[in-house]
This record gives structure tokens, C-alpha cells and sequence, in this order.
């Protein structure tokens, strides 16, 4: 992982980034954060978070915060706000019916992970998750440490699912979304633009496995500090990597995007 200083950010045009220990600090979106999200806003760049944070929150982060669009439930959908015309834009992965069955499933296999592994719960925005299921190992509950939750993702995973473990939770699902395929579709869908021809045009920050498809597949991947804390588990680690950690680095690294654009 090259130093931050090593990136050019002048023709950057989308900023990409995970949600949780990325732009967060400890569970708090913080005022610097907040306010570079304005700036990069301010400045042209188009702001879309990719997390696994269910549709719930992703209904209020792109209609309240100052982004272009939001990826949530680890690429199982996107939702975006005309502002204009008030009306929000709203893309799945699956049907409708596909969602409800994959949800129904996923659910059982959850409530043997949560006999299996005590200390364990769903995380408290399980609620207005419409097909993932997120099991919380550190957030609202004891942290139950990065070994626990690569046994619980192992759990799913041997029942067929896809699971990732972030920076909090454990997330499994049934289906072929991700991040990085969402974020592809939304590039196709909403610009007619493939991500392969445009790397110099984006950038991605992210903290943990989760974000590893998308550090492999943007040359423009940014790891805040606290990435370290997962280098021995990545098999593709981000470009670069910030001295800072949280939120902190996301202000980091989006204040030299903005010093390098206004030169």
C-alpha cells in the first residue's frame, strides 16, 4: 500500500466509499466528516456511499445527506433522490418475490447462528433490512472479536450464502449481488459508463474485507488507517492507505482530492 500523497485525485468526478469506521468514528458520523461531504459536493464530485446498511437507512442518507446516491444491503440495491422533481429512484438486484424468499431463508440460518454463537444478536437495524441479514458482533453488543465473526461467516457460508464480515457486523445473503456489481450497474444504469474505462475519473475508501472487491477493482482504492487492522486477511489490500484513522482518514484523503482539483 502506497502512502495517500502518492494519489492523483485531479480528475476524480465520483468518490465511492464505505459507510461504517470509513466516513464513521466510532459509530458517529462527525462534523469534519459531514462537512467534507459538503465540500466534495460543492466541488463536483459525485458522492455515492456503498455499505451494508440496510434500505431503511439508505432511504434517509439519499434524501438527507449531501450525496448523489447510495448502495446499501452490500449491493443488493440503490436508491438515489431527484430533488428536482422529488422522487426517489429505487434499484434491486432481485424481484420482489426473490427478496422475500432469499430474506425467509437466510433468516433460519441466522437463528442457528445466534444458538450457536452466545453473545451474539441481529443487529438493531435488522429491522428495515429488506434481503440481507446482519448479525452484530462488536456494535451493540460485547466484541466478540474478528475470530468469532470469521467463524459465523464461515457458518453461512456453509450453508450455501455469501457472507462478509465489516468492520461490526456479519452480513449473509442469498444471490450474486456485491458492492462492486451494484456499483458497475449504477455507472452503466445511470451514465452509460463502465468502470474499467474511467479508473482515473474514481476513487473508493473503505476499512475492512467487505470493501475487498472494490480495493481490488478501483487502481484509485483507499484504505483509512485503521485498514491495518485486517492486512493479514486481504488478499487484494487498497492502493493506498491514509494516516489517519475513520473518519479522520475520509477527511484525509478527501481534502487532497480537493487541493489537487483546485490547482
Amino acid at each position: 500500500m502506497q502512502d495517500l500523497s502518492a494519489l492523483n485525485g485531479k480528475n476524480i468526478q465520483f468518490f465511492f466509499s464505505d459507510i461504517d469506521d470509513t466516513m464513521t468514528t466510532d459509530g458517529m458520523l462527525e462534523a469534519d466528516a459531514y462537512e467534507a461531504l459538503w465540500k466534495l459536493q460543492e466541488a463536483g464530485i459525485e458522492v455515492i456511499p456503498i455499505t451494508g446498511r440496510p434500505a431503511g437507512w439508505c432511504e434517509m442518507i439519499a434524501r438527507m445527506w449531501p450525496v448523489k446516491a447510495v448502495i446499501g444491503e452490500n449491493g443488493a440495491l440503490s436508491f438515489s433522490y431527484d430533488r428536482e422533481n422529488k422522487k426517489m429512484k429505487r434499484i434491486y438486484f432481485q424481484s420482489d418475490s426473490e427478496m422475500k424468499q432469499n430474506q425467509d431463508n437466510i433468516m433460519k440460518i441466522a437463528e442457528e447462528v445466534l444458538q450457536q454463537f452466545p453473545g451474539t444478536a441481529l443487529a438493531s437495524d435488522q429491522f428495515c433490512r429488506l434481503l440481507d441479514v446482519a448479525v452484530d458482533f462488536c456494535e451493540d453488543v460485547d466484541d466478540l472479536g474478528k475470530e468469532t465473526a470469521n467463524q459465523i461467516a464461515k457458518h453461512f457460508q456453509e450453508k450455501n450464502a455469501v457472507a462478509k464480515v465489516s468492520s461490526i457486523h456479519v452480513n449473509a445473503w442469498f444471490g450474486d449481488h456485491d458492492k462492486l456489481k451494484m456499483c458497475k450497474h449504477y455507472l452503466k444504469e445511470e451514465y452509460d459508463l463502465k468502470l474499467d474505462e474511467i479508473q482515473d475519473q474514481l476513487v473508493f475508501s473503505g476499512d475492512s474485507p467487505n470493501d475487498e472487491a472494490l480495493f481490488g477493482a478501483f487502481e484509485n482504492s483507499v484504505g483509512v488507517a485503521n485498514v491495518n487492522e485486517f492486512k493479514d486477511q486481504l488478499k487484494s489490500p487498497p492502493k493506498f492507505i491514509c494516516k489517519q484513522y475513520s473518519g479522520k482518514g475520509f477527511v484525509e484523503l478527501a481534502n487532497q482530492i480537493l487541493k489537487q482539483k483546485a490547482k
